[in-house]
């Protein structure tokens, strides 16, 4: 028998969600003067997995606007009506800047459950016995993504946002997650340079190109393949 260990990782909403999830008309958005994107029309239907490419920098400024943590300068941005939403952004680390052990960490995001229940979701998660009172401070990076999937399943989103969930993961922690991506029933905004991750999950790409952008109705790996993407992406190095 294999000795592996996968985090036990499930995203349930707790409310369904209404087809429309995510309305943009004519988005503008300057962060510290570099356009992130300018005209933007996008919509975002319900069990659509939308993969955003790009730079870093488009991407993670995209995801805080999207969060809410940035506003708009122009146009329209506005979210449905049915939307419960659960974010992870790329940097993590200020949400560890604290004495707090883990179990006391999740707890302050928990409504309803005793630190009993805590215990037994932590340990699904992979934190057994004295475990969970270990400070977060002082956990690794694969124990903090871990710390974060917590969190966002205790939201019970339907709608879902990650910039580069698969960081610091080990294989057993990548594939729950996938499995658990794959199965959601909501919507899935994410940015990720994990290839097989994102061509297993993408069913829609949101090319950022600052002034511009290409909103792409295909797959991962179709978009991989794609004539004009490379043709792109040498004008870009050229």
């Amino acid at each position: 028998p294999s000795n592996r260990k996968y985090p036990y990782i499930v995203f349930k909403p707790e409310r369904e969600l209404g087809n429309d999830v995510l309305f943009m008309e004519s988005a503008s958005f300057k962060h510290e003067g570099v356009t992130i994107f300018q005209g933007l029309d996008l919509q975002v239907r319900k069990g659509e997995k939308l993969i955003l490419t790009g730079t870093d920098p488009l991407k993670s400024r995209f995801m805080d606007v999207l969060s809410g943590e940035g506003a708009i300068d122009s146009g329209e941005l506005r979210w449905g009506r049915t939307v419960n939403l659960g974010y992870m952004p790329k940097d993590i680390e200020p949400f560890f800047e604290s004495e707090k052990t883990i179990l006391e960490w999740l707890h302050q995001f928990s409504t309803g459950k005793d630190m009993t229940e805590l215990r037994g979701f932590l340990g699904r998660m992979l934190f057994s016995g004295d475990d969970v009172n270990k400070k977060v401070s002082v956990l690794s990076g694969g124990e903090k993504m871990r710390c974060m999937f917590s969190r966002i399943m205790l939201q019970d989103p339907n709608v879902v946002l990650m910039d580069a969930p698969t960081s610091h993961l080990d294989l057993e922690s990548i594939t729950a997650l996938n499995e658990a991506l794959e199965k959601f029933t909501g919507a899935l905004i994410f940015a990720s340079d994990d290839t097989q991750f994102c061509t297993s999950l993408a069913t829609r790409v949101l090319e950022l190109r600052g002034s511009d952008y290409y909103d792409l109705r295909m797959n991962y790996d179709t978009y991989l393949q794609d004539a004009s993407r490379l043709e792109r992406e040498g004008r870009m190095a050229a």
